[in-house]
């Protein structure tokens, strides 16, 4: 078989996961809609399967391009710019790689926690720039461990970060739609963030994103967490109200925030590049040669899976 039957819709792929895709079925990379258009119609009526990487969006009038597709396997755990409902009525599988990016994610929630309380960012640059040298002391700054923290989203990534603050002696607060099978003394909130925000200091955002949670941690959770209150996202940038958190960030009425995604990434707010007390990163929570490579390999059992007729490993429709 020489004509492609894989999609790759995006150009992030490196060459090591493209030869991967290639190995399962021949492919054509096509990154953007304008792109996909002007693919021949013979060729795009060949496409079965897409793998997709990245945050664009992918639509049913993507979709629609290419009339024999099957299967749309995503690159990574999140799929909520893969519209599921448009590929569910079209009778299109979609899949992602859930479980292989806990550790790491949960790595760098707490790595930005500690950043952000020992000014991890700043202590460098005072030894760099002879600050220290000069005879001065970086500012005392703010304990961690032991305090009160929130989880927003216990599922697989939100236990992986409360475990790590368990670790840390934190008081450990959590939201669900269920509560979970937890250590004695974890506080279950329900659904309620704003009741979490009252409780703790650190509220990590680890909800799955998607329009169901877009701006769950509200206006009113912002506030309600107080002047000691530090936001943490490894999740969506959709999941914060973002204008309510700038506001809180520059008025003062919250202590900080350590932030790996954006709403409108990769451009980034400026009020929010201005703010000193603010620890940002560029979406990066997954990204360790170890777990980009499990990720490539759980997309392509996806794939191959389906080109089997063997059991999907993680569909989520």
């Amino acid at each position: 078989m020489t004509d492609p039957v894989i999609l790759i819709s995006a150009p992030y792929f490196d060459a090591e996961e493209r030869a991967r895709i290639e190995a399962v079925a021949p492919a054509v990379l096509a990154g953007t809609p304008e792109e996909r258009s002007a693919l021949p119609e013979d060729v795009r009526a060949g496409i079965r399967a897409v793998a997709n990487k990245g945050h664009k969006p992918f639509d049913g009038d993507q979709m629609d391009l290419f009339p024999n597709l099957e299967v749309i396997s995503q690159f990574g755990v999140g799929y909520d710019k893969i519209d599921v409902a448009a590929a569910t009525a079209r009778g299109i599988r979609v899949t992602n790689t859930p479980d292989v990016l806990n550790e790491d994610v949960a790595d760098l929630a707490l790595a930005l926690m500690l950043g952000w309380s020992r000014e991890i960012v700043k202590g460098d640059a005072w030894v760099r720039e002879g600050t220290w040298a000069s005879g001065r002391e970086l500012p005392l700054n703010r304990k961690m461990s032991g305090a009160p923290v929130g989880i927003a989203g216990m599922g697989r990534i939100g236990r992986a970060i409360a475990d790590r603050c368990a670790a840390f002696g934190m008081e450990v607060h959590y939201t669900s739609r269920s509560a979970k099978d937890t250590p004695e003394g974890w506080t279950y909130h329900g659904e309620d963030v704003v009741s979490l925000a009252k409780a703790v200091d650190w509220m990590v955002v680890a909800v799955v994103g998607g329009d169901h949670t877009k701006g769950y941690l509200s206006r009113a959770a912002i506030q309600a967490l107080g002047k000691r209150g530090v936001v943490i996202n490894i999740a969506r940038g959709s999941c914060i109200d973002e204008e309510a958190l700038i506001e809180a960030l520059e008025a003062g009425d919250i202590a900080g925030a350590g932030l790996d995604v954006f709403y409108n990434e990769p451009h980034v707010d400026a009020r929010l590049i201005a703010l000193p007390n603010v620890l940002l990163q560029p979406h990066q929570a997954s990204s360790t040669v170890e777990t980009r490579r499990d990720m490539s390999i759980a997309q392509c059992d996806n794939l191959t899976a389906y080109f089997e007729g063997k059991p999907l490993p993680t569909p989520v429709n």
